[in-house]
């Protein structure tokens, strides 16, 4: 088998429907919408979840509870294998400058550091959270870790 001889399967690849072309095409006229009704309008049709006027399911289910989602904190992690690789040894290593070398993108309440990978630099990290695992390999480093 050589790249000039590849092809898809057969059956995988369909020319595309063009209607309106005729009534020999066999989809022309109408061009496979029927005669009337809303579905064969431009724009016709029902928006998702509607049931033709029986009351839809979202509002016939019982709503129940709390949900806490909408208070819920957005945690930003970074790995102590990332600080090792975008941080130099004695680094001051804090949401700006993770933000600034992208390691930290968008909103984010809180920054964690995890303990994936090693670390060999001692730098000054500064943050909300970090696992004990982290804080270990960055002490152990001879950095310090501030929370």
């Amino acid at each position: 088998m050589n790249l000039h001889n590849l092809k898809p399967n057969p059956g995988a690849k369909h020319r595309k429907k063009r209607l309106g072309c005729g009534e020999s095409s066999g989809l022309g006229k109408t061009s496979g919408r029927g005669h009337k009704g809303q579905k064969s309008r431009s724009g016709g049709g029902v928006r998702p979840g509607f049931e033709g006027g029986q009351m839809p399911l979202a509002r016939r289910l019982p709503k129940r509870g709390f949900s806490n989602l909408q208070f819920r904190d957005t945690v930003a992690i970074v790995n102590v294998s990332q600080l090792e690789q975008y941080f130099d040894a004695d680094a001051e290593v804090n949401e700006q400058t993770l933000r600034e070398v992208g390691l930290v993108k968008g909103q984010c309440d809180k920054v964690k550091v995890l303990g994936q990978g090693d670390i060999t630099k001692a730098m000054k990290v500064t943050v909300d959270l970090a696992s004990a695992s982290a804080k270990e390999k960055i002490e152990k480093a001879g950095g310090s870790l501030e929370l």
